[in-house]
C-alpha cells in the first residue's frame, strides 16, 4: 500500500512537472495557445487529485485543508490563470513526494530493525543440525549460530563469543561475551560458530519486542503535529475570509484566487511531521526507541526524573564482590574455580555471577559430573577429584538458628559484611568441609553519576530515586549517583503516589526496569524502560525504551526530543509567517496568482528544508574515542580486572594480622606482588589511560583526581615497604602490627575508591561493545563440549528448580 501510494505521488509529480515545463517551452517559442492548453491540463489534473483527497478526508470525518487547494485550482480555471493552476499542482505533488521521502529517510533506522528480524534457527539434535522456523524454538533447545548469522532467540552462551550488537545498540565495535553470558536475539555472530541454550521463545525474545516497539513508534502522531493539523483547519476560514474581503473590496476575483494560491498550509501539514519523525529516527540511532511523536514531545517537556534503583542506576544483576575462605586449607582462587565449574550447569542468576567471576580471573574451569540438585538448598557435584556443594549456609555450615555465637568466625564475618553492604551470600563446601563464601552485589552502573549530571545539563530540574530497597542501601546509591531525594521501601502503589506528588513540580519521566515498575511507567508523563537484556512488561508499558545498556543515552534522547520539537516549531513559524505575508500581498493586488504559486512553492521547500535539519545529528553528549584509544582502554581494563583479587588480598591480609603472634610472611609476599603487579598497572594507567580520558573529555581537569590517587597508591606502597624493612617476627611489637594494619586498610580504601573513579570516569567511556573489558585471549572456553547438551536448561536434574536454592541473605 505504501509503495502504491508513493508511486502515485511520483507519477503525479512527474506528469504535472512535464505539463508545466512543456507549457513553458511552448510559451517561449510564441505558441500561447498550446501553452495554455498544457497548463490547463495540469490544472485539471491537480483539481481531480485535490477533490479525491478532500472527499477521502470527509469520509474519515476530517475537515481537510485540501479544500483550499480545491478552491485555488477551481478559481484558477474560472479566472483563466492556467499557469497558476499548473504551479499549484506541481506544488502539491512535490510536497507529497518530499513528505514521503523525508519520512522514509527519518524512519530508516527504525525500519531496518524490523526488516532484519530472524526467520529461522538451527537446532542441534542427536542426528545433527536441523533448520527450523524460529517460532518452533522452545526454551532449552541447543542452537547453533554460524559466523555472520543472526542470533534467533534470547539464549545463554555455551562458550565464548564475539558478537556484533550494532543493530540493537548502535555500537560499531564487536562485543566479546563469556561462556554463560546471556545474549539477545537480533545480534550477529561476528566470530566462530557458537552454541547457545534458548532461554525464551521467539515471540518473547528481545528482537520481537523491539519490532513491536518500532511498530508503535511509527503508528503514533505527535500532539504538536495534531495541534498543527487543528491550526491548519482554523486556517481555512481565515483564508476564505481574506479572499472574500479582497474580492469584495476590489471587485477583482483574481485577487481572491491569488490569496487561495499562496494560502496552502504545507509548512504545517508536511514540515512538523517530518521534524518529529526525524527526532524518532535520531533517537533510534543511539539505541533509544521512542513510541511515536507524542512520547517524543512529552520527553522533551520532562523536568522531574524518577528512577527505580535496580537495573537502572545499578547493573540489575549480581556480580562477584569478594571470596571469603574458611582458613588456609584452600586459597580463594581454587575455591572460586571449583564453585564456578559446578555452577556452569545452573540456570540460576547467581550461578552466572560466580561463573563470570571465575572466568574473568582467568581460572581454568572444568565440566562437573554427577550433578545433583537439592531443592531449596543448593547444588552439588564432582569437579575433578573433589565433591563440591554450593548453596545456603544452613546446608553448608549448619543451622544458623543454633546461634550466631556458635558459627565459625569466617561465617560471622561473611554475614556481617553482607548485611552492611546489602550483598547476597553463597556458601561452598569441598569434600564435605566448608571452604568459603561468595559475596555477590548489584553494583552501581559506572555511567550513572555522569548520566545524572547530563540530565541536569539537558534541563531536568529534579532527580528522585524511588525504590523498594531498604533505606541504607537506597541512600548509599543516591549519594553516589547524586539524586535530590531518595524514597525507599516503596511498593508499586507507593511509587504511583510518588509520581503523583512529583507531578505537581513539573512534567515527570519515570525510568524503570522490572515488572513491578510497569504501573509507574504507565502513570508517569513519560515512562522509560531499559530493555537491553530483553523485552519485559516494563517495555510494553513504557513510552520510551532503551535498547542499549547505557543509561546516559537517555540524556541524549531528551536533547534530541527538544531539538526536534524546536525544529518543528521553527519550520511552522517560518513557513506560515511567510505564507501570511504573501496572502496580504496577494489581497492588496501586489502578488498575482502565477507569481504567488511560485512564491508558495519556495516557501514550502524552505519549511521542509528546515524540518529536515532534524535528521542531522545535532549536539549530544556522546563521547567519541579513537579505535586505538578503545583498544588501549580494553587492555588496561583487562589488567584492571586482573588485579582486583590482589586488592582484596590486602584487606584479608590485614584481617589475619594478630598482635599476639604476628606472621609477617604473607604480608611480605603480598607486598612483593603489589610491587610486581599493582604498581606497574597503576603506572601504565597514568601513562596511557589518563591522557586517553583527557582526549575523550577534552581536557586534563577531569583526570586530576585520578592522577592524584595514582601517586597516593604508590606512596602508600612505599611506606609499607619502609615499615616492613625494619620488622621481623621476633622483634615485632603490638604497636607495629597496629601500624601495619593501618597502612594496609588505608591502602585498601584508597584502591577501592580509585577503582570506582576509573570505572566511572574512564572505563564507562569505552563504547558499549567493549564494555566488559574482557580480551579474547583471557576468555575461558569452559562449558559443555560442542554437541553435548546434557546440562542445558530444562535437562533432567538441573532445570529451573535451581532458582529456589539461595536467593536470601544468610
Amino acid at each position: 500500500m505504501t509503495l502504491l501510494r508513493a508511486s502515485k505521488e511520483s507519477l503525479l509529480f512527474t506528469v504535472s512537472t512535464a505539463l508545466l515545463l512543456a507549457g513553458g517551452l511552448a510559451w517561449l517559442i510564441s505558441a500561447p495557445a498550446p501553452a495554455r492548453t498544457l497548463w490547463l491540463a495540469g490544472n485539471v489534473l491537480g483539481l481531480v487529485f485535490s477533490v479525491f483527497w478532500t472527499v477521502a478526508a470527509i469520509r474519515r470525518h476530517q475537515l481537510s485543508v485540501d479544500l483550499i487547494a480545491v478552491l485555488a485550482l477551481a478559481g484558477a480555471i474560472v479566472v483563466n490563470e492556467p499557469f497558476a493552476g499548473a504551479m499549484i499542482t506541481v506544488m502539491l505533488a512535490s510536497g507529497q513526494v518530499l513528505e514521503a521521502r523525508a519520512a522514509a529517510r527519518a524512519r530508516r533506522e527504525l525500519s531496518l530493525l524490523a526488516e532484519r528480524a530472524p526467520r529461522t534457527a538451527r537446532r542441534v539434535v542427536e542426528s545433527g543440525v536441523v533448520e527450523i522456523p524460529v517460532n518452533e524454538v522452545v526454551v532449552g533447545d541447543l542452537l547453533l549460530v554460524r559466523t555472520g548469522e543472526i542470533v534467533p532467540v534470547d539464549g545463554r552462551l555455551r562458550s565464548a563469543a564475539v558478537l556484533d550488537e550494532s543493530a540493537l545498540t548502535g555500537e560499531a565495535l564487536p562485543v566479546e561475551r563469556l561462556a554463560g553470558d546471556d545474549v539477545r536475539s537480533g545480534v550477529v555472530n561476528a566470530g566462530r560458530a557458537i552454541h547457545l541454550a534458548a532461554t525464551a521463545l521467539a515471540a518473547k525474545s528481545t528482537y520481537a519486542g523491539v519490532v513491536r516497539l518500532v511498530e508503535q513508534a511509527q503508528a503514533s502522531s505527535a500532539p504538536f503535529v495534531r495541534a498543527a493539523d487543528r491550526f491548519a483547519i482554523l486556517f481555512v476560514p481565515l483564508t476564505l475570509l481574506l479572499a472574500g474581503v479582497s474580492w469584495a473590496l476590489s471587485g477583482d476575483a483574481v485577487r481572491a484566487v491569488a490569496v487561495l494560491v499562496v494560502a496552502t498550509p504545507c509548512p504545517l501539514l508536511l514540515a512538523a511531521p517530518i521534524a518529529i519523525m526525524s527526532g524518532l529516527s535520531r533517537a533510534a540511532h543511539i539505541g533509544v526507541v521512542v513510541k511515536g511523536g507524542s512520547a517524543l514531545e512529552r520527553l522533551a517537556a520532562g523536568q522531574v526524573m524518577l528512577f527505580d534503583k535496580t537495573g537502572t542506576l545499578t547493573q540489575g544483576h549480581p556480580v562477584l564482590a569478594d571470596v571469603l575462605t574458611a582458613g588456609d586449607r584452600m586459597d580463594a582462587d581454587e575455591v572460586l574455580r571449583l564453585a564456578a565449574s559446578l555452577d556452569q550447569v545452573s540456570a540460576h542468576v547467581l550461578a552466572s555471577a560466580i561463573v563470570t567471576g571465575g572466568t574473568r580471573r582467568g581460572l581454568a574451569l572444568e565440566m562437573p559430573e554427577d550433578v545433583r540438585e537439592v531443592h531449596g538448598y543448593g547444588l552439588e557435584g564432582t569437579v575433578g577429584a573433589h565433591r563440591v556443594k554450593l548453596g545456603k549456609a544452613s546446608w553448608i555450615v549448619g543451622d544458623p538458628a543454633a546461634g550466631a555465637d556458635t558459627a565459625p568466625p569466617w561465617v560471622r564475618q561473611a554475614r556481617r559484611r553482607a548485611d552492611l553492604d546489602g550483598s547476597l551470600t553463597v556458601f561452598v563446601a569441598v569434600d564435605g568441609e566448608p571452604a568459603g563464601a561468595f559475596l555477590l552485589e548489584d553494583r552501581i552502573r559506572p555511567d550513572s553519576p555522569r548520566m545524572v549530571r547530563a540530565l541536569r545539563r539537558a534541563g531536568v530540574t529534579r532527580v528522585v530515586l524511588v525504590t523498594g530497597d531498604r533505606a541504607d542501601i537506597a541512600d548509599m546509591v543516591g549519594r553516589v549517583v547524586g539524586v535530590d531525594t531518595v524514597l525507599s521501601d516503596c511498593d508499586p502503589a507507593e511509587k504511583l503516589a510518588a509520581i503523583e506528588r512529583e507531578s505537581a513540580r513539573g512534567p515527570t519521566i519515570m525510568v524503570g526496569d522490572g515488572i513491578n515498575d510497569a504501573p509507574a511507567l504507565a502513570a508517569a508523563g513519560v515512562g522509560v524502560a531499559l530493555a537491553s537484556r530483553g523485552a519485559t512488561a516494563s517495555s510494553e508499558a513504557a513510552d520510551v525504551v532503551l535498547t542499549v545498556d547505557r543509561v546516559d543515552a537517555l540524556a541524549d534522547a531528551i536533547l534530541i526530543a527538544r531539538r526536534s520539537k524546536g525544529i518543528a516549531l521553527q519550520s511552522v513559524l517560518v513557513g506560515m509567517g511567510l505564507s501570511l505575508v504573501a496572502m496580504v500581498f496577494a489581497a492588496v493586488g501586489l502578488l498575482p496568482p502565477a507569481a504567488g504559486a511560485v512564491v508558495q512553492e519556495i516557501i514550502d521547500v524552505l519549511a521542509i528544508g528546515i524540518a529536515l535539519r532534524g535528521v542531522l545529528p545535532g549536539t549530544v553528549h556522546t563521547i567519541a574515542m579513537a579505535p586505538a584509544d578503545v583498544a588501549t582502554a580494553l587492555r588496561l581494563r583487562a589488567e584492571h580486572d586482573a588485579v582486583l583479587p590482589l586488592i582484596e588480598k590486602i584487606r584479608s591480609s590485614a584481617d589475619r594480622l594478630s598482635t599476639r603472634n604476628a606472621d609477617l610472611g604473607p604480608v611480605r609476599n603480598l607486598l612483593d606482588r603489589l610491587e610486581d603487579e599493582l604498581l606497574p598497572h597503576e603506572r601504565a594507567d597514568e601513562e596511557l589511560l589518563v591522557p586517553l580520558v583527557g582526549r575523550a573529555l577534552g581536557g586534563t581537569d577531569a583526570t586530576a583526581a585520578m592522577s592524584r590517587t595514582h601517586a597516593e597508591i604508590e606512596h602508600q606502597v612505599v611506606k609499607l615497604r619502609r615499615l616492613l624493612v625494619g620488622l621481623d617476627r621476633d622483634t615485632t611489637q603490638p604497636e607495629d602490627v597496629v601500624e601495619l594494619r593501618r597502612l594496609l586498610y588505608g591502602l585498601y580504601a584508597v584502591l577501592r575508591l580509585h577503582n570506582a573513579q576509573e570505572e566511572e570516569g574512564a572505563f564507562s567511556l569505552v563504547p558499549n561493545g567493549a564494555g566488559n573489558g574482557q580480551p579474547v585471549a583471557a576468555m575461558s572456553d569452559a562449558g559443555a563440549p560442542e554437541g553435548d547438551n546434557r546440562h542445558l536448561i530444562g535437562s533432567p536434574g538441573v532445570s529451573g528448580t535451581a532458582g529456589a536454592r539461595r536467593t536470601q541473605r544468610d
